[in-house]
């Protein structure tokens, strides 16, 4: 599955007093490129709330810092996945150069019923494709 790079809009709120990106806000750059390609991959009428995932953990490399007048572009793959949860990979660029790397562990979770279930099978096969 092709799916376009999710486009960043850096705001002048993410910048720090260094004038670069707030090493914070990486981790809210790869969340709305998470969601921008689950939308792309399951559509707008997703059940999240008994078909979710939670978030166990997260990893990032910083490698150049991203300034207020760069473009970042974020690329999402996945790295593994398993019965109930599945690694995210993330490489954000600018201008075609990597200034930024991370992944994310998710688990499949149904929020009605606060239990981890297994990756619904609609998502995994949606997964598999970013591979």
């Amino acid at each position: 599955m092709i799916i376009p790079p999710f486009n960043v809009q850096v705001r002048f709120a993410d910048i720090d007093k260094f004038n670069h990106v707030n090493n914070a806000v990486y981790l809210s750059y790869f969340e709305s490129a998470r969601m921008y390609y689950f939308g792309y991959m399951l559509g707008k009428d997703w059940d999240w709330r008994k078909e979710g995932i939670i978030l166990m953990k997260n990893e990032i490399e910083y490698l150049k810092p991203v300034e207020i007048d760069h473009q970042p572009k974020v690329n999402v793959y996945v790295e593994k996945i398993g019965n109930k949860s599945f690694v995210l990979g993330y490489r954000l660029e600018v201008n075609g150069e990597l200034f930024c790397q991370g992944t994310s562990t998710l688990v499949g979770y149904d929020y009605i019923q606060e239990k981890s279930i297994l990756i619904p099978p609609l998502m995994k096969e949606a997964l598999l494709k970013l591979k």
